[in-house]
């Protein structure tokens, strides 16, 4: 059998292995994005394997437990009674006929890409290749980085000589297929099911395409073929700059309306109602999350390479990481106002998820915020229904535990970072001496002690 029909014969039979629901996935890395994706493929009766590092999710998972609030226990058990495992041992990755990598993409200290948590995830995939196996990048990264990282990575480390599938290999016998799908996760969002965003795909070749498009096309109700990986990576980080240069444009207009005496707030419902040619975006206390305050920190390094400067996107990024300062003087301001200094004031933050009723702490601003406030002089407590303790992060180390709300009273100020529904802010504002709301979640609220920032 020549080498051409042998390729051929791997990629229909994964690809029908795939259409017919045989094929085994691995998903790698169990957080935010991979456990939901990898309930997603339980959910059409794939066999299903997550691999993580971290123990405790393994075993917590293998118990029918969830560590994710948004994803209940009954999940956990459902997709179990469905073949659904997980576990630390990474050499089951040669069982796997597809696997998809959701591992997180973070800044350095600064602020440049790590690709650490993609490099050594490929290293512990490589030994275990095989012939025929598709392997698809999910974490947010620079154009390029699947074939000019990822690839490499893979085709070195396996003991078999593999090679990643291109136009014109020569020996097609040893080849894997390689893919980049970027994720569209938005943790708390109710209104539209998972399977209804659509999927971008970009593979290696032509056939990595097809076999991801069909691997996704398995759980989502569309899937959006692009020409390459590269071409998949720019997708997602044009969706997330778009929405970080639009909120860095309202913060600042915010600022201004602040000196003008405007509500800006009023000015965004105004404006929304222009029913073309106009999106909403709102003003907070900084951004936060996985995605939006860190990509546009990947394409402006990338950028570099190419001897480009994004000004537009660094001036964005200036700004938002801005945030957190203004909201630390608007506290003081308030204070002062009521003639109490910042230094040995007591301050209770309402929220610290980095965006309301989710339990995520990743790049949220009120980690920022209760750090300065600290460094300031304040004695800060906090209060999260989701939080009961925060300990120590890539870029934080606070060890707090989280403090009862109904204990308002006993603070010089009430400081709204997070919105999260489960608070009554009506019976804050009248227990409260001085409340600075940074998320206009006391708006309808009467009181001389509300200070919006």
């Amino acid at each position: 059998m020549s080498t051409h029909s042998i390729a051929t014969s791997l990629f229909f039979d994964l690809k029908t292995r795939i259409e017919t629901r045989q094929a085994r996935v691995g998903v790698i890395g169990l957080g935010y994005v991979g456990l939901p994706l990898a309930l997603l493929y339980t959910e059409q009766w794939f066999r299903v394997t997550g691999f993580d590092i971290d123990g405790q999710k393994v075993a917590a998972l293998n118990s029918g437990e969830s560590y994710i609030y948004r994803i209940p226990p009954t999940e956990i058990q459902a997709a179990r009674s469905r073949e659904f495992s997980a576990t630390a041992d990474f050499s089951r990755l040669t069982d796997m006929d597809a696997i998809i990598i959701c591992v997180p993409t973070p800044l350095d200290e600064h602020r440049e890409p790590d690709l650490s948590f993609i490099t050594n995830t490929a290293k512990a995939i490589a030994p275990h290749l095989r012939a025929g196996q598709l392997v698809v990048l999910e974490s947010t990264t620079y154009p390029g980085t699947t074939e000019e990282v990822l690839v490499p990575i893979l085709e070195k480390g396996n003991v078999c000589t593999l090679k990643a599938a291109r136009s014109g290999t020569a020996d097609a016998a040893g080849e894997f297929f390689v893919a980049f799908s970027p994720e569209r996760e938005d943790p708390g969002n109710q209104s539209v099911a998972r399977r209804d965003i659509p999927k971008v795909v970009g593979g290696l070749n032509t056939q990595a395409s097809e076999l991801a498009a069909t691997l996704y096309g398995a759980i989502f109700n569309r899937v959006v073929p692009v020409s390459s990986p590269a071409v998949a990576e720019m997708t997602k980080l044009l969706e997330n700059i778009y929405r970080c240069v639009n909120i860095a444009l309202v913060n600042e207009l915010k600022l201004l309306s602040l000196r003008m005496g405007l509500d800006i707030w009023e000015v965004i419902e105004a404006a929304s109602t222009k029913p073309f040619g106009f999106q909403p975006f709102y003003p907070g206390p900084g951004l936060g999350g996985h995605c939006i305050p860190v990509d546009p920190y990947y394409l402006s390094w990338k950028a570099k390479a190419w001897d480009f400067q994004t000004r537009f996107i660094e001036l964005a990024g200036e700004i938002n990481s801005a945030m957190p300062y203004h909201v630390v003087s608007s506290v003081s301001r308030a204070l002062s106002q009521q003639g109490k200094p910042l230094n040995g004031a007591r301050v209770l933050v309402l929220g610290v998820a980095y965006k309301k009723d989710i339990d995520d702490l990743r790049e949220s601003p009120a980690l920022t915020i209760i750090e300065l406030l600290q460094k300031d002089g304040a004695q800060v407590n906090y209060n999260d229904p989701y939080f009961p303790s925060i300990g120590k992060g890539r870029h934080y180390e606070l060890h707090m535990k989280c403090v009862p709300v109904e204990d308002v009273d006993k603070y010089d100020c009430v400081l709204i970072v997070t919105d999260h529904s489960d608070y009554d802010y009506r019976w804050i504002v009248q227990h409260a001496s001085l409340v600075v709301d940074t998320r206009n979640a006391t708006r309808g609220i009467h009181g001389n002690n509300i200070v919006r920032c």
